[in-house]
């Protein structure tokens, strides 16, 4: 579990529920293995935003729509960031699994605004096998996202 995360919810008095659970690496296979309605689970993409890193988040079931997230931030360009691009920004995360946070990591961070009909949040902690859940009102007390439209609806090609 990320002791960053974990001493900031300590530090402000947040009370959260830790749940292990065993590997899984997309973020609806996340929530299966931990019995979470996909809805529920937020999944936490890394973007770019005129060149600079933010957090999008969003549920396991939508994919960031970069058109929506541009309006929203008034970016003039929005791009997913790679690996290699944030991977020294979240050195104690495995891949895949960083916590929404953005304020622990120094970047904006925009929440898909169809979450906030959740009374609860539920993401990875930093890796692939432990997840946090808190209530929907500490989380957007502690993080203060920028609450927009950027997903749509996951559809296979």
């Amino acid at each position: 579990m990320l002791k960053k995360l974990i001493d900031y919810l300590d530090d402000h008095n947040i009370r959260y529920v830790s749940m292990h659970h065993s590997s899984a690496y997309t973020a609806q296979e996340v929530a299966a293995s931990a019995h979470v309605h996909g809805g529920d689970f937020a999944k936490t993409v890394i973007v770019k935003c005129d060149g600079e890193l933010a957090i999008a988040v969003l549920p396991a079931p939508e994919r960031i729509d970069t058109e929506l997230l541009q309006s929203a931030s008034g970016a003039k360009r929005v791009e997913l960031a790679t690996e290699n691009e944030f991977k020294d920004r979240f050195v104690e995360c495995e891949v895949g699994a960083m916590p929404p946070f953005g304020n622990l990591f120094g970047m904006e961070t925009y929440l898909e605004e169809e979450m906030i009909n959740n009374d609860r949040i539920i993401f990875n902690a930093g890796s692939h096998t432990e997840l946090v859940q808190l209530s929907l009102k500490d989380y957007l007390s502690l993080v203060n996202p920028e609450v927009a439209r950027i997903s749509t609806e996951y559809t296979a090609a």
